[in-house]
């Protein structure tokens, strides 16, 4: 017969339990800045699947002077850009305005990138915890009461670019000219947007 295991009364010791460490999460600031990084990369898309002849085709059923073309509104989100630059962080550069009865696709995909890029250090420096901040204030001009520069500043500044963008999309539709599925929908394809920026997923 197998001899019997005597007890030495010692318990054997049991493993820690593992400690699932998340990873860091990002702030709220960096996700405000992120989001409106991929701002740009929205207009840029509706700018590179957007018919030509839709560019300076008048709305239907309004005279130009009761409708903006989709040139017009392109050149209107830039140039509103500028008026926050001029008023809100005047040490920022500011590149050219739009003409909106002359500018190209290409002069206004150009134009958005650098306006977008101004905003975003605006941005930067409005919603930094340090103290003093660079930018104080947010004012979208003479006809409009000042703001302090908060999160109502990023939201103010991205849901005007996504009513335009809106504008955008339904005009080029009622106009003959439908943006295809990766123009009109990609817009909403933000995990993807994010990638190609090269910017972490949230979560």
């Amino acid at each position: 017969m197998p001899a019997k295991r005597i007890s030495t009364g010692k318990k054997k010791a049991k493993k820690p339990p593992r400690i699932k460490v998340k990873p860091p999460r990002d702030s709220l600031v960096d996700s405000l800045l992120n989001t409106y990084a991929i701002n740009d990369a929205m207009n840029q898309l509706v700018l590179a699947h957007l018919n030509p002849r839709a560019w300076r085709a008048a709305p239907p059923n309004q005279s130009p002077r009761e409708g903006r073309t989709i040139a017009a509104i392109f050149a209107h989100l830039h140039n509103c850009r500028l008026v926050w630059l001029r008023h809100s962080a005047p040490h920022l550069r500011r590149p050219a305005p739009l003409d909106p009865a002359r500018c190209t696709m290409a002069q206004a995909r150009r134009a958005h990138r650098q306006s977008a890029a101004q905003c975003l250090e605006m941005l930067r420096q409005a919603l930094d915890e340090s103290s003093p901040r660079r930018v104080e204030k947010f004012s979208r001009g003479d006809w409009a009461p000042v703001w302090p520069a908060s999160g109502v500043m990023f939201c103010y500044i991205f849901l005007h670019e996504a009513h335009h963008r809106g504008q955008v999309i339904m005009l080029a539709h009622q106009l003959g000219y439908r943006l295809p599925v990766p123009g009109a929908y990609g817009v909403w394809h933000w995990q993807k947007l994010w990638k190609a920026a090269g910017m972490p997923q949230p979560g």
